[in-house]
């Protein structure tokens, strides 16, 4: 029985020692791989934390987009003052446009005999209105745009315009300036009229067609219209004789002259000095002896010279 106990003594113990050194062992496991995982997390977190090369890469990354970015700012700017530079250009062409509009309108009412205290095309057209201020926002400047667009239609509009009504006023004032218009001296008077009168070297009833203004020898004689000479010498009983065609029907003659300044050929201006005052071919004193011819046939020269150009 002894010998029994002592062995379950033993056994006991052994049971024992199997079963501490178990729980042990295990928690040496246990602590062995918590220790080698934390130095494995701690070996990855290393070797994936950024190191001094990675912020490098990003500093310059960050560097590159900024200039790329600086880069569309910068050609944004540029396009921005090209259009601009565009719109203050087109602003000088129409400025241009309606400095020369002013002009014409200048001439226009020159030649159409209009008062320029109704048509100062020197003052700025009168304008008002209420403020309405706005920012210059990209609407609006596109609506800028269109509207200085709609300008230069409407500008090239009204000179198309004025050029055409221009065009008909010159060939008014040309048409004008071949009309027989004034007298056909500076200075002298109407010394016989025209139609009936007594000859003044017979005294009988005659007929005179044309007007006679008498005064000093040498005054100058005018051309009465724009024309082409088309006689330049003596003509029985009018002496030396000038004969001017105007190309509308007209012809206007000057006779008794003492001298001829112009020939045969020259194209002559309405006010031009044609000839010399005198008393050449039938003539009782210095005179010049005008007539006035339409289509061939003499008419009064009265309705002319009443006339101012």
């Amino acid at each position: 029985m002894k010998r029994t106990s002592a062995q379950g003594r033993i056994a006991s113990f052994m049971d024992f020692w199997r079963i501490d050194g178990l729980m042990g062992f295990r928690r040496t496991l246990w602590v062995a791989v918590a220790v080698f995982c934390g130095g494995l997390m701690f070996f990855l977190g290393r070797s994936t934390a950024p190191g001094p090369e990675d912020f490098a890469r990003q500093v310059a990354e960050l560097q590159a987009e900024v200039m790329q970015q600086q880069g569309k700012v910068d050609r944004l700017r540029i396009s921005h003052q090209r259009n601009v530079n565009a719109l203050a250009a087109r602003l000088a062409e129409l400025q241009a446009a309606s400095t020369r509009l002013d002009a014409l309108g200048e001439r226009l009412a020159h030649l159409g005999q209009l008062t320029l205290d109704e048509f100062n095309f020197g003052e700025p057209a009168p304008v008002g209105g209420p403020g309405n201020y706005r920012e210059m926002d990209p609407a609006y400047e596109e609506h800028l745009e269109r509207s200085v667009a709609a300008l230069g239609d409407k500008l090239r509009r009204q000179s198309s315009q004025l050029d055409a009504l221009q065009s008909l006023m010159a060939n008014r004032q040309l048409e004008n300036d071949l009309t027989p218009t004034g007298w056909p001296v500076r200075k002298g008077w109407i010394s016989s009229r025209f139609g009936e009168r007594n000859d003044p070297f017979t005294g009988k009833r005659d007929y005179h067609n044309g007007l006679d203004f008498a005064g000093v020898r040498g005054t100058e004689v005018l051309s009465v219209a724009s024309g082409v000479v088309i006689w330049a010498g003596s003509l029985n009983g009018y002496g030396k004789t000038l004969e001017i065609d105007h190309g509308n029907g007209y012809r206007t003659r000057y006779a008794h002259s003492d001298e001829l300044v112009v020939e045969v050929g020259d194209h002559v201006i309405a006010g031009q000095v044609i000839a010399k005052l005198g008393s050449t071919g039938r003539s009782s004193a210095p005179h010049v002896h005008f007539e006035v011819l339409k289509d061939g046939s003499h008419i009064n020269p009265g309705r002319f010279v009443r006339n101012l150009r």
